[in-house]
């Protein structure tokens, strides 16, 4: 092996080691904690991190004369209760779903009501349809069969599966189908968990626009 390579293992080597620091982990046998860091501030945020809270204000390296007198790993805020970086929201705060939707709380048992008065939010676009007709391939197809005639696979053991493309159930609003899929009716289980309420709408969007009005 030629000197130049011999040199450059040695460097590399020396390299790796000074950013272990060795001394702090050698119990545990790991190594987080870098001793030398290039742009630090990238790697421990100045701003105050939500989900951490770093409270010795001595801990981590001063990155600049001109900082805030602070280690750079402190990450607390001194104008909050017990210096939280989030405070509790208030009382009655009601927690948005994905893409600004509400919760929803009609009860499984207002089934009349939900399909009165629920409109759904979403444009009948050729996108919300083909995102409606990919989830209900995933999501319902293997009950309801591929054209909503409740013959799926799931049906030939367990009987009795809603036939969604033909008789009364093609007079149903977009609201019931919603509700129905939220909190579930008869046999067929709440899909709240597996479909947003995006998702949802796109489904029934694709029901009725789509997979009724083809039959």
């Amino acid at each position: 092996m030629s000197i130049t390579k011999n040199i450059s293992l040695i460097i590399a080597g020396a390299i790796m080691f000074s950013c272990t620091d060795q001394e702090k982990f050698k119990n545990i046998g790991i190594h987080e904690n870098t001793r030398w860091e290039f742009a630090p501030n990238m790697y421990h945020s100045k701003a105050y991190e939500p989900l951490t809270q770093i409270t010795d204000e001595n801990q981590g390296v001063f990155i600049s004369s001109d900082d805030d007198g602070v280690g750079e790993y402190y990450n607390s805020n001194p104008h909050n209760p017990h210096q939280m970086n989030m405070r509790v929201p208030a009382e009655g705060t009601i927690k948005r779903t994905k893409n600004g939707f509400m919760p929803y709380h009609i009860p499984k048992d207002s089934l009349s009501y939900a399909a009165k008065v629920l409109v759904n939010p979403l444009e009948n676009s050729p996108k919300n349809l083909a995102d409606g007709e990919l989830l209900y391939a995933k999501f319902c197809a293997h009950c309801h069969g591929a054209e909503g005639k409740g013959d799926g696979p799931v049906n030939k053991p367990f009987k009795g599966v809603a036939n969604l493309a033909e008789g009364q159930l093609k007079t149903i609003s977009m609201g019931h189908v919603f509700h129905v899929i939220s909190n579930g009716k008869g046999r067929m289980l709440s899909h709240a968990s597996q479909l947003d309420q995006e998702e949802r709408w796109k489904v029934a969007l694709y029901v009725k626009n789509k997979l009724q009005v083809s039959q």
